[in-house]
């Protein structure tokens, strides 16, 4: 049974980085095994053949998004306007922070670009828990009644603005040094600048100014 965990878990460490690195297609159970230095019998005995394989890698990374960087738990009386800042803030922390190891997050991006039948897997047990947590706190913060379709809109407006910061990072480095390293520090104030601009599109705080 360890010896099996152990195979297993060679498997995954081999194919996560192949797979983020050449995408699926691209990426062959040939490729895999050598890098896992195991027969490719060993893929369809454990995970019963690349899709699935493909499939654990997926949920692999999402759930490691998840534990590494939770979402906050708010108190009752919790300001709508601090969720979602802590929301905002959250996403820069999971999707364009610089995590080790970096292979997780390079899958999830490409499964965006290059969706997969695994995509239904991502958004299940990803997406739309953390989006339904963003409508709710827009729910809170727009007037009684507000339609579900325009507030989806504004979701996926907030949500646009983060992953900006990970999909043209190295564009963002050369155009602007300054913003382009993304350390704490400076996601602390990409997190103040989205919710603020977002804020004020929703007239909810001052027009944007120097």
């Amino acid at each position: 049974m360890v010896r099996a965990e152990k195979t297993r878990q060679c498997i995954l460490d081999a194919a996560g980085p192949l797979f983020a690195d050449k995408g699926f297609k691209a990426t062959t159970i040939s490729q895999i095994c050598k890098a896992a230095s195991v027969n490719q019998a060993a893929v369809s005995f454990h995970f019963g053949g690349k899709e699935q394989l493909y499939v654990a890698l997926v949920r692999h990374a999402y759930e490691f998004a998840l534990s590494e960087v939770p979402m906050p738990q708010w108190a009752p009386n919790t300001p709508a306007k601090l969720k979602l800042r802590d929301f905002v803030l959250t996403f820069l922390r999971r999707a364009v922070a610089e995590r080790e190891p970096r292979w997780p997050c390079q899958l999830i991006m490409r499964e965006l670009i290059e969706p997969t039948e695994a995509c239904e897997e991502f958004v299940r047990g990803f997406v739309r828990p953390n989006f339904e947590t963003l409508q709710s706190i827009l729910t809170e913060l727009l007037p009684t009644n507000f339609p579900q379709a325009r507030m989806r809109l504004i979701g996926f407006s907030i949500v646009g603005q983060c992953l900006h910061y990970r999909v043209a990072r190295h564009v963002i480095r050369l155009v602007a040094p300054d913003i382009g390293q993304f350390d704490e520090e400076r996601l602390q104030r990409l997190a103040d600048h989205i919710t603020q601009f977002s804020l004020a599109a929703l007239g909810m705080a001052d027009p944007i100014t120097a």
